[in-house]
């Protein structure tokens, strides 16, 4: 065989193996799906909760939002966006919306549901506003995202039914407002949702509608003190203690705030 025929043979050959490998990864990414992340929303019914929400929320400045499920092992199991394409949206936004999700999965109990807004105060270190620091300071710092997965693949397949996180592990922490644990109809925990793209209240509100729009929002129990919103938002002046600090479980305010207390009451579970 002359040397131009095998180039073109070997040009050909890897080709084939691209496109083999592509076929692949689908199937596994589908294979996932059946599997590990069969009681959770499919990436359509995501993708849709999304743009909904994003419709319907006033609160930040009305950007497009990034999305990530993952299951109660912390497998990412679907990454959506809002907007036309993937860059429509904050492109960091896609790894913190996993972190989000990561985080709020990893510290909710079955009977305890603490959102990632809960966790702003509590991780804050000394200041003259809590000389004491908080209870859980230093716990941003721990579970960090695995980079050769939140980076690694093909960057136009990101937000799609591939998307290189999904089937893995990303960890990370993140302490402000976008990660809802998901509770099913029968009270259990299954995962978790992340949002991220707009202000950290904008974030919280979206994901809230999100996990509403997906039954997913049985929850049990939380720490807001609003039996029917359990692990919402706090703000200061609008639902938190209004002592002109943010302490307890409360976040920062954002630019063009919301009241989070009008936000959609959970559901219960049928006795």
């Amino acid at each position: 065989m002359n040397k131009p025929h095998r180039n073109k043979l070997i040009v050909c050959t890897l080709l084939y193996a691209t496109l083999l490998s592509g076929h692949v990864l689908a199937n596994d990414k589908s294979n996932l799906r059946a599997n590990a992340c069969n009681n959770l929303p499919t990436y359509s019914q995501l993708k849709s909760a999304l743009i909904s929400a994003v419709g319907t929320e006033s609160s930040g400045f009305n950007l497009q939002m990034w999305a990530t499920l993952v299951n109660r092992d912390g497998v990412v199991c679907a990454v959506a966006y809002s907007g036309s394409d993937r860059g429509q949206q904050w492109p960091g936004s896609r790894v913190i919306s996993a972190q989000k999700a990561n985080t709020a999965n990893a510290f909710s109990l079955p009977g305890l549901a603490l959102s990632t807004a809960n966790l702003y105060s509590a991780v804050q270190g000394t200041s003259a506003a809590n000389p004491l620091g908080g209870s859980l300071y230093g716990l941003q710092f721990s579970n960090p995202v695995d980079p050769s997965v939140a980076y690694s693949g093909n960057p136009a397949l990101v937000g799609t039914q591939v998307d290189p996180m999904v089937g893995n592990r990303v960890g990370g922490v993140n302490v402000f407002g976008g990660g809802l644990a998901l509770y099913n109809n029968k009270g259990q925990i299954v995962g978790a949702v992340g949002l991220s793209g707009d202000t950290s209240c904008a974030d919280h509100n979206i994901s809230w509608r999100v996990r509403n729009s997906l039954s997913l929002d049985y929850v049990p129990a939380g720490v807001s003190g609003d039996a029917t919103r359990p692990d919402n938002m706090l703000i200061d002046d609008l639902n938190g203690d209004n002592n002109g600090k943010t302490d307890g479980w409360e976040q920062p305010t954002c630019a063009n705030p919301t009241n989070p207390a009008g936000l959609p009451v959970t559901k219960t579970v049928s006795p």
